[in-house]
């Protein structure tokens, strides 16, 4: 029996007919972009923080990560690299010069770390800084 999707969305996942269950399928094209780049660059370097970070954003959207700032604050050192499989949001102050990637950023977050003397990156940006991804760490 082929298997099929049925053409109605449901809280973003598509049901499949052939077994009844739950399967995300991702709509936006930047997205499916940046896991395929973060795939094939595990791939072409042997290093395996991108495939950790691709895996990470194939989740539902519901399930990624939202980082604040405030936990930035807590959780890295000054002049640390931090990756974010999500958003960082602006709640909260910074005081260190952090260099942060993330899909996503509130505009308050971007002004906080930008006056904070740190950079914010997409991950696209950071994979082509540092392909081997040595000192970086992934938040959550």
């Amino acid at each position: 029996m082929a298997k099929y999707i049925i053409p109605f969305h449901i809280r973003g996942a598509y049901q499949c007919r052939e077994s009844q269950k739950m399967t995300n399928v991702k709509t936006d094209p930047n997205l499916m972009a940046l896991i395929n780049a973060l795939k094939a660059e595990t791939r072409s370097s042997g290093v395996g923080i991108w495939r950790d970070i691709a895996l990470r954003l194939e989740k539902a959207k519901a399930n990624w990560a939202e980082v604040n700032l405030s936990k930035l604050e807590r959780n890295a050192s000054e002049g640390d690299i931090v990756v974010v499989p999500g958003k960082v949001l602006g709640s909260g102050a910074l005081n260190k010069k952090l260099t942060v990637a993330a899909y996503g950023f509130s505009e308050s977050a971007k002004m906080k770390i930008e006056a904070a003397g740190g950079r914010n990156l997409t991950i696209t940006e950071l994979v082509k800084e540092m392909p081997k991804g040595t000192g970086v760490k992934i938040m959550r």
